[in-house]
C-alpha cells in the first residue's frame, strides 16, 4: 500500500533522513520507532508532503505522491498529531467536519458520519457543541482521531498520538485503538519513542537511529533476531514485557489436554488465538479466571489451558527461538 524508496532529507549538512526504504502492506500498522532526533517524524511528514524530501520516491497505492498536489494528497490521508491539533475556536462538531467541508459533503452526510464516529469512540452527542479546552486530554485525542477518520481515508499517519496522555488514559486508549473496527481497515504509519507502545500496537517496526533504519521487521524479529548490538541494547531493559507483547497465543504449542474442558466451579473466559500473550496475563490478573478457552478461528478449533500450562508453552516457545 505504501512504498518508500531511498528517501532522504537534508537540512544543510545535517542528514535528518538518510536514504531509507520500507514498505507497508495494506491494513498493516507500521511503527517508526526511535529516540528524539532519529528522523522518524521527518519521515512521516514527507509522506504527506508537510516536508519535501531532498531525494527519493514515495508511492501510495502504486501512485507516486509527487505527481499530485500536496492538497489533494492530504485530503486522502488521515493525520493525527501528538497535541491533537484541534482548532480551539471551533466546536467538536466543527473540528471533525473540516475535511468533509473541503470535500463538499452535504450537511446530512457529515452529521451522520460525525455521530457514527463519536459513538465508536465512546463519546456522546453532548460533546458536539463544546470546545477543545472543555475536554480532557483523552477526549481531545479521541476527537483528533475522529477528525482524521471522518472521510474514511485508506491511509492514516499518526505522530506520537498518545505521547501527551497520562499512563492510565494512554492504556485505555490503546485498548480502544486495538478494538476499533475503523482502524482495522486502515494502513497506518505511527511514530513513537515508546517501545512498549510500539510492541503493543505495531504489526511491523522500523527501528531508526541517526536518520537510518537499523532494523525493519516484526516485533518478534527485533526481539529474537536483533540485527546488531544497537537493536539488542535498545530493547534490553524492557525485554520480558516486550516478549509478552510480541508473542501471540497462536504461536505457542498447544498444551496437551482435552478440548475446552471446564472444571466444576471454575471461571473460564474466551480469548482469541491471535492476541498477544500480554492479553492472556491481563485475563488472569484482572478477571480472576482459572482457565481460558482459546478460540482459533484460522484452524476452526477451541482448546483450553490454565495459567501454568500457558506459561510453560510461552517459555518453551522462547527457548526454541533462542536455539534457532
Amino acid at each position: 500500500m505504501i512504498k518508500v524508496q531511498k528517501l532522504s532529507k537534508h537540512f544543510g549538512k545535517v542528514k535528518a533522513v538518510d536514504e531509507i526504504s520500507f514498505e507497508v502492506k495494506e491494513h498493516e500498522n507500521l511503527i517508526l520507532l526511535g529516540t528524539s532526533g532519529c528522523g522518524k517524524t521527518t519521515t512521516l511528514k514527507m509522506i504527506n508532503r508537510l516536508i519535501e524530501p531532498s531525494a527519493g520516491n514515495i508511492f501510495i497505492d502504486s501512485k507516486n505522491i509527487f505527481e499530485q498536489s500536496p492538497e489533494t494528497l492530504r485530503r486522502g490521508i488521515g493525520y493525527v498529531l501528538q497535541n491533537n491539533g484541534l482548532f480551539p475556536h471551533y466546536t467538536v462538531a466543527e473540528n471533525i467536519a473540516i475535511v468533509p467541508q473541503l470535500l463538499k459533503w452535504d450537511k446530512k452526510r457529515t452529521e451522520k458520519r460525525v455521530a457514527e464516529l463519536l459513538e465508536k469512540l465512546h463519546l456522546t452527542k453532548d460533546y458536539l457543541n463544546v470546545y477543545p479546552n472543555e475536554l480532557s486530554g483523552g477526549q481531545q485525542q479521541r476527537i483528533g482521531l475522529a477528525r482524521a477518520l471522518v472521510a474514511d481515508p485508506a491511509v492514516l499517519l499518526m505522530d506520537e498520538p498518545f505521547g501527551a496522555l497520562d499512563n492510565v488514559t494512554r492504556s485505555k486508549i490503546h485498548a480502544e485503538f486495538k478494538a476499533l473496527d475503523e482502524l482495522k481497515r486502515k494502513t497506518i504509519i505511527m511514530v513513537t519513542h515508546d517501545v512498549q507502545e510500539a510492541f503493543e500496537l505495531g504489526d511491523h517496526i522500523c527501528l531508526m537511529d541517526q536518520g537510518k533504519i537499523i532494523q525493519d521487521g516484526t516485533p518478534a524479529d527485533l526481539l529474537f533476531n536483533p540485527k546488531n548490538s544497537f537493536v539488542k541494547e535498545f530493547l534490553q531493559e524492557q525485554k520480558l514485557q516486550l516478549e509478552f507483547k510480541a508473542i501471540k497465543l497462536n504461536q505457542l504449542s498447544r498444551p496437551l489436554k482435552g478440548e475446552a474442558e471446564k472444571g466444576v466451579g471454575q471461571k473460564v473466559n474466551n480469548i482469541s488465538a491471535d492476541v498477544s500473550f500480554w492479553s492472556v496475563l491481563e485475563h488472569f490478573k484482572f478477571d480472576g479466571v482459572d482457565e481460558l478457552n482459546v478460540i482459533d478461528k484460522e484452524n476452526n478449533e477451541t482448546w483450553s489451558a490454565n495459567f501454568e500450562e500457558l506459561m510453560s508453552a510461552f517459555y518453551q516457545y522462547k527457548k526454541q527461538q533462542f536455539h534457532e
